[in-house]
């Protein structure tokens, strides 16, 4: 039977630490496996695409699942809030499981052309639109609201595991087996996540005190479900501001860090190495950041220390196209890691916290979506501004604009007072 939280604001008597609960454990590796198989996923698409097909295609190939995922994340988040996380995460990686397993079969029998693998992107493209939000939303299902600050940096750490172990597990197994051993493998680490996630008891959480329960309202369409979600976040003290800042700083985040970062490379000469030594240092800033959170397990003054951290974080952004070489772009991505690993890991724990259980899935989903859909955006943007006036000031614009999300979190009273439960 699945224990109970405690209602919100308080805690309970005995609490166990996140990193020390077998339970919270199980999610993470269950989690952690399933991003390395993601990892392991893209890497075969990308081999795979570029193998079969022209340059072009293979590009069209990458982006099928984008546009799914953006246009179906809000439906995702109600399914989630409906059904319940854990079963939607369940289902979505037994999903993408099979559909990896089934292409990478195919692959090993025949040579199909692009067609299986457009039509596996487009699968997965609409799975994660449930995934996502479900993905979200679970923590608070496995753990106390006391411990959701330790589990988001427990879950940064999963995400760094995934991203370094991934990409070259990934590399080894196209090198030895092409793209359908790729593929065999993601399918397996998906797979191992499914044993795992049965295995993760999940908690009933607090009702929503604002819910209605009428019968009317139990039988809400999903579309009443949405908009009542939308409203929801609308008319919260915390949350509104709280998603417009999260929109703000990954928009001024994403460019300079993604399409702006590899041309500033290529202008000042420092090669493929130097852009990987720059990544690699903001890497190992949002590992550190991670692993403090996940030992310290709880910041004071969270909604201030989101917004100063994003502040400083647009500072050091705007400040990395004006060091004079790879060794100072390397420190500076190391500050930029620890500061947005540290905002990221507040503003995650927050939507967790300041949510009321009914809305979990549709607030993950609103928040993946200005992450996930809307941030994406400023690349091809970003890449169009440097060509027309040069890395300088289109990295300062950048970082005005993330800059604004900090302003909005401290200038807003309900926001900069947000506390994470004791």
């Amino acid at each position: 039977m699945p224990s109970t939280l405690t209602a919100p604001g308080t805690a309970p008597a005995a609490e166990r630490p996140a990193h020390r609960d077998p339970n919270v454990l199980r999610w993470l590796a269950a989690y952690t496996s399933s991003m390395t198989g993601d990892s392991v996923y893209y890497i075969a698409l990308s081999w795979a695409a570029v193998q079969t097909g022209s340059p072009s295609q293979a590009g069209v190939v990458m982006a099928v699942s984008a546009l799914p995922r953006a246009l179906l994340m809000l439906g995702g988040g109600v399914i989630a809030d409906r059904l319940g996380p854990r079963r939607v995460v369940i289902g979505s990686d037994a999903v993408r499981c099979a559909a990896v397993l089934a292409v990478a079969a195919l692959l090993f029998l025949t040579t199909p052309g692009l067609w299986p693998l457009a039509a596996l992107a487009l699968v997965f493209g609409t799975v994660d639109a449930v995934f996502m939000p479900a993905v979200g939303a679970l923590p608070a299902r496995v753990t106390t609201r006391g411990q959701l600050a330790r589990v988001q940096g427990m879950r940064g750490l999963g995400i760094r595991f995934a991203s370094v172990v991934g990409a070259p597990l990934g590399g080894l197994a196209v090198a030895v087996g092409g793209a359908a051993a790729a593929f065999g493998l993601a399918g397996l680490l998906i797979a191992v996540s499914l044993p795992l996630l049965i295995a993760v008891r999940v908690r009933d959480l607090p009702a929503d005190d604002t819910a209605d329960d009428t019968p009317a309202a139990r039988r809400a369409t999903a579309w009443r479900d949405l908009t009542g979600g939308l409203g929801y976040i609308r008319r919260h003290r915390v949350l509104a501001p709280l998603i417009l800042a999260i929109a703000l700083g990954d928009l001024g985040f994403v460019g300079p860090l993604n399409v702006g970062l590899t041309l500033l490379a290529d202008e000042r000469g420092w090669g493929a190495s130097g852009m990987g030594w720059v990544l690699a240092g903001f890497g190992v800033g949002a590992g550190a950041v991670s692993l403090l959170l996940t030992v310290r397990g709880r910041l004071p003054r969270a909604g201030q220390v989101a917004g100063w951290a994003i502040l400083a974080g647009s500072c050091a952004i705007g400040a990395l196209a004006f060091v004079p070489g790879v060794a100072a772009a390397v420190g500076i991505a190391l500050l930029i890691g620890l500061l947005a690993g540290l905002s990221g890991a507040m503003c995650g724990a927050l939507l967790q916290t300041q949510t009321d259980a009914a809305y979990l899935g549709r607030v993950t989903a609103v928040s993946g979506l200005v992450s996930l859909g809307f941030a994406p955006l400023s690349m091809p943007l970003s890449a169009a501004a440097i060509g027309l006036w040069g890395t300088g000031p289109v990295f300062v614009a950048s970082a005005a604009v993330c800059g604004l999300g900090g302003v909005i979190a401290l200038s807003v009273p309900g926001l900069r007072r947000a506390e994470l439960p004791k």
